[in-house]
């Protein structure tokens, strides 16, 4: 976890520690968005059940798009801070070779 002194000090990244929120917030979203696009699925199955069948596969599989979708951009962005350490692990071996 992260102190709120690492806040105001630019010695370590926070994106990495809150990253992980926002990633079950999008899971959250997608869900939720989902299940929403489920009903009214069900709601227009009465007056058209083909549409209506559609409007669900196409809700679900939104959904499952959206889990994926999220867990990508959290990985991205993860790799992203992650070779920014690789890197600065590199520099300093070079570094203290040179010395």
């Amino acid at each position: 976890m992260f102190g709120i002194s690492d806040l105001f000090q630019w010695e370590r990244f926070v994106t990495p520690t809150i990253i992980k929120v926002f990633f079950w917030l999008a899971v959250v979203i997608s869900v939720l968005v989902g299940l929403a696009g489920a009903v009214s699925a069900l709601a227009a199955m009465a007056y058209n059940p083909f549409v209506g069948m559609v409007f669900l596969i196409a809700s679900l599989l939104g959904a499952c798009m959206g889990v994926v979708a999220s867990r990508i951009v959290a990985e991205f962005v993860l790799i992203v801070f992650r070779i920014n350490e690789h890197l600065g692990a590199i520099r300093n071996q070079g570094t203290l070779s040179s010395q």
